[in-house]
């Protein structure tokens, strides 16, 4: 059964101060940061981050476990952490990224985690072919980004399937 986009819709957020680690094209197994995401795991780094960040409130989509990409100067980059409200503190060992407030355009993926079927161009592509669809044009360089909210993510329905948030800013 492959992915479908169930859910398209446009939304708000406030200035964020994105907050994780760094990676780039050489840090892929496979290619994939799934390695990375284990490792975030295995060190408990989410877990310090939701003691000592200061989480944007549930209507923002708050608590969220982040995968930010953008392009920068030609260079991928792909961050794992969390948003967090302007001013919070930045644990010790992690770096950050302020976000000016803007639009994003959201699309729920509805699929498999198991055979990654929800990540990469293809859910990209069929993402932003409906946002086109809606004539929604993206910010010049923007960041985009899945978020693994839950518990639309964390628990599969009878097939087991679940939904990641595929998101990117827009003008």
């Amino acid at each position: 059964m492959a992915f479908s986009v169930v859910k398209v819709y446009r939304e708000s957020l406030p200035k964020v101060k994105f907050i994780g680690k760094k990676y780039g094209d050489s840090d892929r197994i496979n290619g994939s940061f799934g390695a990375k995401w284990g490792e975030w795991f295995s060190n408990g780094w989410f877990n310090i981050l939701e003691k000592e960040i200061d989480m944007l409130p549930k209507e923002c989509e708050g608590g969220a476990y982040i995968g930010l990409m953008r392009v920068k100067n030609n260079i991928f980059e792909y961050w794992v952490g969390m948003f967090a409200a302007e001013g919070s503190p930045v644990p010790l060992g992690f770096a950050y990224i302020d976000i000016p407030a803007g639009d994003i355009a959201t699309a729920w993926i509805h699929g498999s985690d198991d055979n990654g079927e929800i990540y990469g161009m293809d859910a990209h592509n069929a993402c932003m072919n409906k946002f086109f669809e809606k004539g929604w044009q993206l910010q010049d360089d923007p960041y985009f980004f899945e978020r693994y909210q839950c518990p639309r993510f964390t628990t599969a329905d009878k097939d087991g399937r679940v939904i990641l948030d595929y998101c990117i800013y827009i003008k």
